[in-house]
C-alpha cells in the first residue's frame, strides 16, 4: 500500500510543480510522476536533516519541504530531458 501512496503523492506533487514552475515543461506523465516521487523523497531527506519530526497532525513543514523537492527535481528533470530530447532530434 506504501507504494500505492507513494506513485499518488509523487503525481500530484508532480503536477503541482509543474503549475507552479513558469512556462511549458516538456516532460511526459509518467516522468513527472517518478520526478515528484524523488522530489518527494529528497523533501523527506532535508526534513529529516533540520529535525522536523513526525507531528500530531499535519506534518505542514514536511510537506512544504517535499514541494520545494518536486519543483527543484522537476525543474531540473524537465531541463534535461529537453536537451535529451533535443539531441536525438539533431543525430
Amino acid at each position: 500500500m506504501s507504494w500505492l501512496w507513494a506513485i499518488i503523492v509523487g503525481f500530484v506533487l508532480g503536477l503541482i510543480a509543474k503549475a507552479i514552475i513558469p512556462g511549458k515543461q516538456q516532460i511526459p506523465l509518467w516522468l513527472t510522476t517518478i520526478f515528484g516521487i524523488l522530489g518527494s523523497i529528497l523533501g523527506n531527506a532535508v526534513a529529516g536533516w533540520i529535525g522536523v519530526e513526525d507531528t500530531k497532525g499535519i506534518d505542514w513543514i514536511r510537506h512544504l519541504l517535499q514541494l520545494v523537492g518536486a519543483v527543484v527535481v522537476v525543474g531540473l528533470g524537465d531541463m534535461l530531458w529537453t536537451s535529451i530530447r533535443s539531441n536525438r532530434q539533431r543525430a
